[in-house]
């Protein structure tokens, strides 16, 4: 079994995902860098190695059963456990002007993919990978958020929140609700699961509009993937501290 501590990270070939693999990376963990486009990933773990870091590519579509069998199959071979699942793949859905999206008018065929990718692909990765979790003697699971998913701070009129988003926000709502599930029914073992906002940061994502660099999103997913034992876990946190649900 391999010594080094082993981390996966879903989407990871870009963005604050390829941050926090790197991050991860200098720490010394052994980083599997989850991505779906092969010629992306393979650039994306040649830059990590380059980099000093000790990574490896995961063929890894989260909306698809056999490639997540199938990276957790590599996982075990590679390394026979996982110490660190960082679930960062995520999409926002299709943005109408000024990146709304009206709940009046939803498609729902969109909504539909925006929540397979969000949500169901986060508690598809996550159940694929808890026997390899399970083995680590210090598990950790980070499912990045946003604070748009935050239904405390989406009704405080004294909080800017931004525009009406009604596929992306409640995709994370959602997700911070899985993630609360999963830390109540894993509370008598040792894997703490939360929550990361990494802020507005300037990505592909959202057309590289934000003043946080990817660097600076990644950090908080990072310290929360590398909690101590008997840390937090069913909570949600920026770099500020926690946020409310």
């Amino acid at each position: 079994m391999n010594e080094k501590k082993i981390a996966l990270v879903t989407g990871a070939n870009k963005g604050i995902g390829h941050e926090i693999a790197a991050g991860l990376g200098a720490l010394g963990y052994s980083v599997g860098v989850g991505a779906r486009d092969r010629d992306r990933r393979a650039a994306a773990v040649e830059k990590l190695r380059a980099g000093g870091a000790d990574a490896f590519g995961v063929p890894l579509d989260v909306t698809d059963d056999q490639s997540v069998t199938e990276a957790a199959e590599l996982v075990e071979r590679r390394a026979g456990r996982l110490d660190v699942l960082v679930n960062n793949a995520g999409i926002s859905g299709e943005l109408g002007p000024g990146w709304a999206q009206d709940p009046t008018a939803v498609d729902f065929g969109e909504l539909r993919r925006v929540v397979e990718t969000n949500v169901i692909g986060v508690m598809r990765v996550t159940n694929a990978m808890l026997p390899l979790l399970r083995r680590s003697a210090s598990p950790r699971v980070v499912n990045v958020s946003s604070r748009l998913g935050s239904l405390t701070l989406q009704t405080d009129p004294g909080v800017e929140t931004g525009p009406v988003m009604a596929v992306y926000a409640p995709s994370k709502s959602f997700l911070n609700a899985v993630t609360v599930q999963y830390a109540r029914q894993l509370a008598d073992t040792n894997i703490l699961v939360n929550a990361v906002c990494p802020g507005l940061v300037a990505t592909d994502f959202n057309g590289f509009h934000g003043p946080r660099t990817p660097g600076q999103g990644a950090a908080v997913a990072i310290r929360l993937a590398t909690l101590p034992d008997g840390g937090p876990s069913g909570a949600f946190f920026d770099d500020g501290g926690e946020i409310p649900w």
